[in-house]
């Protein structure tokens, strides 16, 4: 099956398309551009130079990937990318910047609704979903399953752990905790994120661990005693990584987290 482009779009000669696309009225794809089969280019949407991205991707109206970093000091003739996995769906008007080093990362299955923006650098797990209006600042790295509220702003340079929930209009500029729902202003870690976990399968003694995990860190002791569930592994890992945005006040002695 050979792509399907409406006679109004435009498709650079050099743009690389699979099987299956779909390319919309009045849309546009530059040069050294990728797109896996079974993708939607849909109308007015704008796929820019240096983007890559897998197959089952739904990129909606007026949407732009790919588009120069917003850096002052970059040099727009300089070869950057966007790279994107599968099956994700970006709404109406989303804006993802290219990088100022190698790659803007997302990976797969993630959700991002109307005018939510990824900046620069910008590293995304599996299984986002990011509301209406969300802007991650450049260099945000954000783990898996993690769900921002609308309106939501995350600052550059921050951490957001995998099975975090961040409330609607919340300004992050600290790291966030994996597992965690956030909020607030000037924000807080207010509790576990429950609801997610479990409906995750995060449940039982494995909980339990957890629960004990984020009352030891409130207190500023060692997790060494608790036991390497999954969830401990990730979190002693997260934890331990050098961050420009750490957590003052919520992290355990001995643990490696620099400001």
């Amino acid at each position: 099956m050979t792509a399907n482009i409406h006679p109004t779009a435009q498709v650079a000669s050099t743009a690389k398309l699979g099987p299956g696309v779909s390319v919309g009225p009045y849309a546009i794809v530059e040069d050294d551009v990728e797109i896996g089969s079974d993708s939607v280019i849909d109308a007015h949407a704008v796929v820019r130079r240096y983007v890559k991205m897998g197959q089952g991707n739904w990129v909606h109206p007026h949407a732009v990937l790919g588009g120069l970093p917003q850096d002052l000091g970059f040099d727009r003739h300089r070869a950057t990318w966007v790279e994107i996995g599968d099956h994700n769906v970006f709404r109406e008007g989303v804006t993802v910047s290219r990088a100022t080093g190698t790659a803007t990362r997302i990976g797969s299955n993630c959700y991002l609704m109307n005018n939510s923006h990824i900046g620069h650098d910008c590293e995304l797990g599996d299984y986002n979903i990011l509301a209406a209006n969300v802007a991650l600042g450049g260099h945000v790295l954000v783990g898996d399953r993690v769900f921002f509220g609308g309106q939501a702003v995350v600052h550059q340079f921050c951490r957001i752990g995998s099975f975090a929930m961040i409330r609607g209009m919340a300004g992050v500029n600290k790291d966030v905790l994996p597992y965690s729902l956030v909020g607030g202003a000037p924000i807080k870690h207010y509790r576990l994120n429950t609801v997610g976990l479990r409906r995750n399968g995060v449940d039982g003694e494995r909980y339990r661990v957890l629960s004990n995990a984020f009352r030891r860190l409130r207190q500023r002791q060692s997790l060494d005693e608790l036991p390497d569930t999954p969830e401990m592994a990730y979190l002693r890992a997260w934890l331990a990584a050098q961050s420009k945005r750490s957590l003052a006040g919520f992290v355990a002695p001995g643990v490696k987290a620099e400001d």
